[in-house]
C-alpha cells in the first residue's frame, strides 16, 4: 500500500493506493514550506490528514508539492511525514512539477506545464526533469496562473481600464473596496492565494473583450516567455491544473496562434501518477525478482 500526496498551494489531494487501485482519497489545505514552517506541516497532518486515514502503514509515500525543490525545504516535508506516518519504505519529497510531468507524461517525453494558482513548465525526458525555466512566483512570473490572471485583474479593475460596470460588478460580487485589496495582497498572508480566488470573474464575464484579452495575452506570455524555450517544434505541450482545464478553450487558441503542438489537458495529475506509480513498482518488483 502507497501514499501519494499532490500539493499545491490551495489544497493537497492524498490518495491511498494498492495495487494501483485508489482505495482512499483525503483532501486537506495547501502545503508549502517557502511560506510554511515545519511544525506547521507537521500540524496539518496530524490533525487534518491522520483523523480519516483508515490506514496508517505504507510500503512507501510519494510527496509531490509547490516549494519542494530544495534540500532544506525537502527534509522540512520529509521529517513532518515521518513523525506521524508509519512508512516501512521509501519517503520521496519532489516538486509538484515533477508530479505534473509524471502524471501527464508518463515514461515519455515531452514539455508538461502547470497552470493552477501558480505556473511551472518543464520539459522531461521520460525519467527527469531536464530543463526548467524558473517560474519566478506571482509577482515576477508564474504568467498564466490564477493568481497572475487575478493581479491583473484587479490592477484592471482599480486603474479603470475595465468599464464601470465591469468594475462595480466586480467589486459587489466579491464585497471588497479598493482599501481591502491593498490589504489582502500586501498585509496578509497568502496573497498568491486571495489572487487567484479572484480569477473565476474572468471566466464568468469571457463575452466582455477586454476580459478574453486579458486571458489569452496572459497565455501567450506564458507560452513564449516559457514554453517556447524548449524544444517545442518536435514535443507535444501538455497542461495540468484547473486554469489550464477551465480555460481550455482560450488556451487552445493561444497555442495555435504560437505554433505549438497542444497535447492533453487535465485538472490533476493524481490519476496519471497512479498509474505511474503502479507501472513503476511493478517494474521495481520484476527487477528484484529477477536477480
Amino acid at each position: 500500500m502507497i501514499l501519494i500526496a499532490d500539493s499545491g498551494s490551495t489544497k493537497t489531494d492524498w490518495c491511498v493506493v494498492e495495487r494501483g487501485e485508489l482505495i482512499q482519497q483525503i483532501f486537506t489545505k495547501g502545503t508549502n514550506p517557502f511560506f510554511q514552517s515545519e511544525e506547521e506541516i507537521s500540524n496539518e497532518i496530524a490533525t487534518a490528514l491522520l483523523p480519516q486515514l483508515t490506514a496508517n502503514e505504507f510500503d512507501a509515500v510519494y510527496f509531490y508539492g509547490a516549494g519542494c525543490g530544495f534540500p532544506d525545504k525537502i527534509e522540512m516535508v520529509h521529517n513532518a511525514i515521518i513523525r506521524h506516518l508509519n512508512v516501512l519504505g521509501e519517503v520521496e519529497v519532489s516538486t509538484d512539477m515533477l508530479a505534473a510531468a509524471r502524471g501527464l507524461c508518463g515514461h515519455k517525453a515531452g514539455i508538461a506545464c502547470i497552470m493552477g494558482t501558480g505556473s511551472n513548465s518543464c520539459y522531461y525526458d521520460g525519467k527527469h526533469i531536464s530543463a526548467n525555466v524558473s517560474p519566478l512566483g506571482f509577482i515576477l512570473g508564474d504568467e498564466g496562473s490564477g493568481a497572475y490572471l487575478g493581479k491583473l485583474l484587479v490592477g484592471d479593475i482599480l486603474k479603470n481600464q475595465m468599464t464601470p460596470e465591469l468594475k462595480e460588478k466586480f467589486l459587489k460580487q466579491f464585497d471588497l473596496q479598493p482599501a481591502d485589496i491593498i490589504d489582502r495582497v500586501y498585509r496578509k498572508p497568502f496573497p498568491n492565494r486571495f489572487l487567484a480566488s479572484l480569477s473565476p470573474f474572468l471566466a464568468q464575464n469571457m463575452d466582455e473583450p477586454c476580459v478574453r484579452t486579458l486571458v489569452l495575452n496572459s497565455f501567450k506570455a506564458f507560452l513564449k516567455r516559457n514554453v517556447m524555450q524548449y524544444d517545442y517544434q518536435h514535443n507535444k505541450v501538455h497542461f495540468i491544473g484547473s486554469v489550464a482545464f477551465y480555460y481550455k478553450e482560450i488556451l487552445a487558441e493561444a497555442t495555435q496562434e504560437m505554433g505549438i503542438q497542444l497535447g492533453a489537458i487535465i485538472k490533476s495529475p493524481m490519476e496519471g501518477l497512479i498509474k505511474y506509480h503502479n507501472k513503476h513498482q511493478s517494474v521495481s518488483l520484476s527487477s528484484v525478482s529477477i536477480s
